[in-house]
């Protein structure tokens, strides 16, 4: 049998924080041009809460990926249940595609599950990855139609702990370094001395604050630049200790840090990586002052603090809830007409032009020295914590969901019993 985490959605009126366990037949024979994935393990994080949270918006639709399975009891199906999205690894056991062959180790975007049946796109196949065909959702959701076959790709490293890296720093690390790219193309928007990034513990900051940092050890940009992140209290610890950041400063207090204050003529770039409305009022309230540094920049590049249940907007819980947001300040106050235009940086758009801009084998090359350098550099920055079992993985979402997750942590997944248990079952059952 296979076994499903699966999730309510929003639309059945159940609980969308407490998934089921969903057990499954194994097809015995699967269509023309298909194959059927034992996927071994997968990473959680913050991104899979914020793609439960978002699997029916209209425009992200992270339930339309992966469809539920149905339960012989009738009590869960892709109308009540979707599954939530996960980078994982995992091992076709059977395909019905004559390029595609059994044994393959295979990377990509999958689904919390032992087995998964995917179609694959008949033409769609080349020696570094197949494609999942799914016209239904828009063209430039083709990256996470995308298989990587593990023999042919230059970022694979053969051994589990590499594995578990990959699946918790790959799905992000390549936003976080194309948007300093892209960041970079424009010097720094004009020549900005410091880069304020929110929510500084989470991966994909602080793997933005590392690609800066390397850009200017390279001597590729003004050595002066200076990047300050923003997290909550009980972060900040950690956060200074990854030594990414030039300063790290906590929510309730950041706004009279001496740091934020400044002479005009000073610009700023702030990459709103929390997502939070009320943050960004904040931070507008600050920097509308005639005695701090301008904004020259406001990006948006994530919504890390979306709760499981949250599909609208953010749930951020801050730890002190005494911001004041509204204009206390004098006549000379900025008003809104001074504000920059909020940009969003959209990896696939960015990526679009670059391929115009740059060879695509430099484009290559430039991705497999960046990622070599984070294997190398990412070792001791969070601490892996691997759950086996399916009692024991529901669990774990539970009370990821109740608690939070810890930045210090990174969450390896199997719905296998143990590593040992892992292994492919006897396929000539399947």
């Amino acid at each position: 049998m296979n076994i499903t985490l699966s999730s309510p959605r929003l639309s059945s009126g159940q609980d969308p924080d407490n998934p089921s366990l969903v057990a499954s037949h194994i097809p015995n024979d699967i269509p023309t041009n298909h194959v059927l994935i034992k996927v071994d393990r997968f990473g959680f994080s913050a991104n899979n809460v914020t793609y439960q949270a978002l699997g029916e918006h209209p425009h992200f639709r992270y339930f339309d990926f992966h469809p539920a399975p149905e339960s012989d009891d009738g009590k869960s199906s892709s109308k009540t249940h979707g599954l939530i999205p996960v980078w994982g690894f995992g091992t076709v056991v059977k395909s019905s595609h004559p390029k595609i062959k059994n044994g393959e180790r295979v990377y990509g975007y999958l689904a919390p599950t032992r087995y998964l049946l995917l179609p694959v796109s008949p033409s769609d196949v080349n020696k570094f990855a197949f494609y999942v065909p799914r016209p239904h959702l828009p063209a430039d959701r083709r990256p996470y139609n995308q298989i990587l076959r593990c023999e042919a790709d230059p970022h694979y490293i053969p051994t589990p702990d590499a594995e578990d890296l990959t699946m918790l720093y790959r799905p992000l690390f390549w936003t976080s370094y194309w948007c300093e790219d892209w960041l970079h193309s424009s010097r720094y928007k004009g020549g900005a001395s410091t880069i304020l990034i929110s929510s500084a513990s989470s991966k994909t900051a602080f793997c933005l604050a590392y690609a800066i940092s390397k850009r200017i050890r390279k001597g590729e940009a003004d050595p002066n630049t200076r990047v300050i992140g923003l997290t909550s209290r009980r972060n900040v610890n950690f956060t200074k200790k990854l030594g990414l950041y030039h300063e790290v400063l906590d929510y309730g207090s950041f706004t009279s840090a001496a740091s934020l204050q400044g002479h005009r003529d000073e610009r700023w770039i702030y990459i709103d990586v929390a997502g939070s409305d009320d943050l960004n009022k904040v931070i507008n309230s600050h920097f509308a002052s005639p005695y701090t540094p301008q904004l020259a920049a406001m990006v948006s590049l994530g919504m890390t603090n979306l709760s499981p249940s949250s599909a609208e907007g953010s749930s951020m819980q801050w730890e002190e809830n005494t911001f004041d947001t509204s204009n206390n300040y004098d006549s000379n106050t900025r008003t809104s007409s001074f504000w920059p235009k909020v940009e969003k940086f959209f990896m696939p758009e960015w990526l679009d032009i670059r391929r115009r801009q740059i060879p695509i084998l430099e484009i290559f090359s430039r991705q497999n020295e960046a990622w070599k350098a984070l294997m190398d550099d990412c070792q001791d920055w969070v601490k892996l914590e691997r759950v086996y079992g399916p009692a024991n993985v529901r669990d774990a979402y539970l009370k990821l969901v109740k608690e939070g997750l810890g930045p210090d942590k990174g969450l390896i997944w199997s719905l296998w019993d143990s590593d040992d248990k892992a292994s492919p079952v006897n396929l000539a059952k399947l």
